[in-house]
């Protein structure tokens, strides 16, 4: 039995470490900052919290997330390679994996090995780190909301009127972490939002309500200007559980979060909200429609 640091900032990678941890048979403790730490402390309790320098000089090898706000996990794979140990980092998405080890001087950080947690993320990483070895492992992530899902009991509506659930992300924030330049991908996280409620009668539907679900990472009060674009229609969500506010939605709507791919695994209809002039959703599940398709149709 081998004794493993889990090392995690953002929410994507915690939600896949945490779930890792809970099947795994070796000894761990974690590391955490930022969005981690609630994940962590709602789905592992107890565990053995340390800090950096602690966890990685007692451990045999080092598990990281990868993260896009936090040197954190860069600051792990640094010590522990300094000191002999090997570091792994599971990739929680699709996108920009590059830019998760590249410090802001421009140099890159890269661990031992990265794990993936299916076949297209394989076929990204394998091109974009050849000389790193990539492993395809099972998503304990996706594999707890497959069985939560299957557990989960709906509070629809009454009525035939449709739910949406908008799922934000930090773009500009990113945007700027890692470019310097808040518009480096053409858009942010209030022109998709603004460009999805002044195009939503391209849908075509009834609807009753959109639930705007912050990231994690935000202020619970970021969005609260949208409700002077549909007053009628916005609430508020993030006090329940993504799968919880998904299994409830009939449409999730985002750019390329995780969430859209959540919304897919709950048989749920996914939308891609980016703005015209901004750099296309990079999510490679073919179910995912766009909103400028969606819009062109109409025109």
């Amino acid at each position: 039995m081998s004794r493993v640091a889990i090392v995690s900032h953002d929410a994507g990678g915690a939600e896949i470490l945490s779930s890792w941890l809970l099947r795994s048979d070796d000894l761990c403790s974690v590391v955490l900052e930022g969005p981690a730490v609630g994940i962590f402390d709602r789905k592992c309790i107890g565990i053995e919290r340390l800090t950096l320098a602690e966890a990685v000089t007692n451990c045999d090898w080092v598990l990281c997330g990868a993260s896009w706000a936090s040197n954190l996990e860069r600051q792990a794979i640094k010590l522990g390679r300094k000191q002999g140990k090997k570091t792994v980092v599971f990739l929680d998405h699709w996108v920009n994996y590059k830019a998760r080890f590249q410090e802001i001087d421009g140099s890159v950080i890269y661990p031992d090995e990265i794990w993936v947690g299916d076949v297209e993320a394989q076929r990204i990483a394998d091109a974009a780190f050849p000389n790193i070895s990539v492993k395809l492992k099972i998503n304990p992530y996706l594999e707890d909301l497959r069985s939560d899902l299957a557990q989960i009991e709906t509070n629809k509506s009454s009525t035939n009127k449709v739910l949406i659930l908008y799922v934000c992300e930090p773009i500009r924030e990113h945007a700027c972490s890692q470019y310097g330049n808040e518009r480096h991908w053409g858009y942010t996280e209030e022109d998709a939002i603004q460009y999805f409620l002044e195009n939503i009668e391209s849908l075509n539907l009834d609807i009753e309500h959109i639930t705007i679900r912050p990231h994690p990472s935000e202020d619970p009060d970021k969005y609260r200007w949208t409700e002077a674009l549909a007053p009628a229609l916005i609430r508020f969500g993030g006090i329940k559980s993504l799968i919880h506010e998904t299994a409830d939605a009939d449409i999730v709507v985002g750019c390329e979060s995780m969430a859209l791919v959540v919304g897919l695994l709950a048989d749920k209809r996914v939308i891609s909200c980016i703005p015209p002039g901004g750099n296309p959703c990079q999510l490679p599940q073919s179910e995912i429609e766009h909103m400028q398709n969606l819009v062109g149709m109409i025109i």
